[in-house]
Formats: structure tokens, sequence, C-alpha cells
């Protein structure tokens, strides 16, 4: 007589998101400027993922990606202002169909109406827009306006924590921790208040960089220390007498503490988050992830914020915890976009994914092989030509193991298919072996013309795979 086995149990997922959390402000990644040991407990318990990119290197587009599991140019969200439909498929929903219980609380920033709530979700209570750091509004189903006391990122802890404990316990869980910070303005909370407060934080190997050699519309971007706001960012004064390399360093100091202190506090609550886990005997059936929906310029370049396909902007964070399956202390090198997101989630939970998906599941990876046909390039795109904050440029590019090659064709987002007359077509080709801080832009200088060509003929492949059509008169295909 054959005994029937019980079928194996379904994980439950808790996906934790910071905003702005550059992967170099983790311990984990080898941090030279703060410690992060509850993040850090995520990678030493499962996998640490060394080369995860996003695809576009903004708040709302890098959500939608990881969200719809499809590039932007597809779910139409490409820049702040274009909010996600609701009606459009995300893994989420695909969990809930399943069977799953779904919650989301923080950060949603993908329009507040009927058409743009979030869809997919048992119960949600998420920011309008940004929100604020201390005493924030939530928004939640039903039109329903919540005012709260305290600081944002223990409140939304302490939703997903209350929440787990109200949970069907019979039934998986998804659960999304979206938090806001490290979002600028970097307001920290009284518990961190005064922490490197007698600290001299070290600045980055390229704080300094002239930016001599790259294009010129990435050398008149407005993301400099002098950029920052004194009230809003700073919230101090400007000593008086400082030359202005003095100014220039006391701007990183006040700026950089603020964004470690937001972090600080984050990593608190993933500690809230692990040890609730442990605590309640569900670590070991429970996939955790840690990530940020981008990158972030800590000084390097002597810049802050993101949007540039520069590397400290274009790597996002990514730790995933799931003892059943992952083993601890793995590394993985192969590279990962936000695009995969929603079908290596639903893989581990067992649920399919429909076929109109443009990425692919990094459980192979998690298992510690690399299939044959594995992407050995990424493509990046960013639309917000020439932002009234930043004056960053529209463009597009593709990230290879070795190289990477930018193409900033200038469209004005609010012309679509017109050229702004004002500038011309510029690139950019990095070697990131020999060149790994992207100091020399080596387009067009001799001795470079076949990686050039090679990559050219990569960019194409990519944006005829992906359906994203090149910009007129930035031909890949010819250098």
């Amino acid at each position: 007589m054959t005994i029937q086995q019980p079928a194996p149990k379904r994980p439950n997922l808790l996906f934790i998101m910071s905003d702005d959390h550059a992967a170099h402000a983790i311990s984990a990644y080898g941090s030279r400027i703060n410690e992060t040991p509850h993040i850090d407990r995520i990678a030493a318990g499962g996998a640490r993922f060394d080369s995860a990119f996003c695809t576009n290197s903004i708040c709302a587009p890098s959500r939608a990606a990881i969200l719809t599991g499809t590039y932007n140019h597809v779910n139409g969200v490409t820049t702040l202002a274009t909010p996600l439909d609701s009606n459009l498929w995300t893994f989420p929903q695909a969990l809930q169909d399943a069977g799953y219980q779904t919650a989301l609380f923080g950060k949603w920033h993908l329009g507040h109406d009927p058409e743009h709530n979030p869809a997919g979700f048992d119960h949600w209570s998420v920011l309008p827009g940004q929100g604020h750091y201390h005493n924030p509004v939530m928004l939640e189903e039903g039109g329903r306006v919540v005012e709260r006391a305290g600081y944002v990122t223990d409140l939304i802890t302490d939703d997903c924590l209350n929440w787990i404990d109200e949970r069907d316990e019979d039934r998986p869980f998804a659960l999304f921790c979206h938090h806001k910070a490290p979002h600028r303005s970097w307001q920290p909370d009284s518990k961190h208040f005064a922490m490197y407060e007698d600290d001299t934080i070290p600045f980055p190997d390229t704080f300094r960089d002239d930016l001599i050699g790259r294009a010129e519309v990435v050398q008149a971007v407005k993301m400099r220390m002098m950029d920052l706001d004194p009230i809003q960012d700073l919230k101090a004064t400007v000593p008086p007498g400082l030359t202005l390399d003095e100014e220039i360093d006391w701007r990183y100091q006040r700026y950089i503490k603020d964004y470690l202190r937001v972090v600080a506090s984050v990593d608190d609550n993933v500690g809230r988050m692990l040890d609730h886990l442990d605590t309640n005997r569900l670590a070991d059936d429970t996939i955790v992830v840690y990530t940020s929906d981008q990158g972030f310029f800590l000084g390097d370049h002597g810049w802050f914020d993101k949007r540039l396909m520069y590397e400290e902007s274009l790597q996002m964070p990514l730790v995933m915890r799931y003892p059943r399956r992952i083993p601890a202390g793995s590394v993985v090198d192969d590279i990962v976009v936000n695009v995969d997101f929603a079908q290596t989630f639903l893989e581990l939970a067992d649920v399919a994914a429909p076929a109109h998906l443009q990425g692919r599941s990094a459980v192979p990876l998690l298992d510690g092989v690399t299939p044959e046909d594995w992407p050995t390039s990424m493509y990046y795109r960013y639309w917000m030509h020439n932002d009234r904050s930043h004056a960053c440029p529209a463009h597009y590019g593709v990230r290879t193991r070795t190289h990477k090659l930018i193409c900033y064709y200038n469209d004005p987002m609010d012309q679509p298919g017109a050229r702004d007359p004002s500038q011309e077509i510029e690139w950019e080709l990095f070697d990131l072996i020999a060149d790994p801080m992207e100091i020399n832009n080596i387009f067009g200088l001799p001795g470079h013309e076949a990686v050039t060509a090679e990559l050219m003929a990569e960019l194409n492949r990519l944006q005829a795979r992906l359906g994203d059509a090149p910009y007129p008169g930035a031909d890949p295909t010819s250098g």
C-alpha cells in the first residue's frame, strides 16, 4: 500500500523594500561608512546578489518593473508622473489568486485613485506620494485617510507585525513592507539623531571627480553637493568663512550622516521583523527579501541622488533568505534585474507565471546553477529628460560583465519623438574591469572599435528582443 505524502508547505514571503538604499551603504556589501547588522543577517542566512540591477533608476518605474515583471515601455510607468494601471497583472495578484493572503504597508508611489490604487492585496495602508518621516498620513482601502503619530519606519513595521499576528495561520502569506527611508530629505528619529555626531564619514574615492571626458549632459546634472538645499537637506545654515572646498566637504558630512541615520532605523526595524519570525517559528518557512528600488550616489562622483546608469545608481541591494532552499552564505554574481523578481518569487511559491513576463526566474542561481543561456548583459532606460530638480538627461544603455555603453539621446519627455535641438546625442563607454569607478569615457578613442561595435550590436539585440525601439538618429548598429 502506497502512503500518500502531504504536499510540501508553500513558503511565506516577506518582501522588505526601502527607497534609495545603496548597496555600498550595507555592511554585507562591504560598506566603508556604516554597519547594517540585521540586513546582514539575511545575507548570512541566505544569498547575497552582487550583480542585481534596476532597469530604470527612479522610484515609480522600478517598483512597476518589480510588480509586473515587465520593462517600463511595456507597463507604461516610465516616469514619476506615470501611475500603474491597477488592471495590469502583478505577481502579488497571482499569489493572492493562488490562495496567499497578501498585505502592503508603506510606500506605494504608483497612483492613488480607483484606477491606480494597490491591487492584489487583501489589505493595504500606504503613504500618499513620498509621505512624511514624522507623524505621517496613511491612505487605506475604501478611501480612508488615517493620521498616525510616530516615526514612519517604526509605524510601517508595527503595521506589518500586527498583520502577521492577525493573519490566518492556515494559509501562506505574502507581506510587502515598503519603507520610505532613506529617501530625501533624510529625517532621522530621536534614537539615531546624534549618531555619527563626532565622526568624520570617509569620503568616496571619486568624491572630487571633475567629470572631464564624460558626456556634457552628465557634467551638467544638478546632483552635486552644492545642489543640496540648506533647509530641506542639510537642516542648517552654511557656516561663514568656508572656502568652496570646505563647504563642499561640510555639505557632504551633513548629508551623509542623516542618510546613514535613517538607514540605521531601517536596519533596526529589519531586525524587529526577523526577531518576530523567529519568535513565531516562521523563519524556516518564510522567504525573506531585502532590497531597494534602486541604488544611490553617496558622494560618488561628487553626486547625491540616482537616475544615471553609473554603477552606484544602477546596482540594487538584494539579499534573500529561505532556510529550506537557499544555502547560508551564498553569493550570486550572475546578472539579475528587477524584472526578474516576479518569476523568481512565483517559482519559489510554486505558482505559474504567465507567458508575457519579460524576466526569468533566478531560482536556478539560488541552487548554485547558472543556466547556459543565462543573460550576460542587461538593458537600462531612463526617460525623464532634463527634470526640473536634477537636469538629468534621458538615456539608455547596455551593461555586460565587462563593459557599459550609454547613449544620451536627450529626448524631452514632454515632446515624445522630438529632438531637443540644444543637445546632441552623446555616448559613454566604460571598461568596468580596468576602470570600475567609471572615470574614463573611452567611447570614440582609438583601440576600442571592436568592443564598441560589440556593445552596439548587443544594445540593438536587447532593444529588439524587448520591443523598445532605438531613438531616431542614435543608430546602435553604427559607431
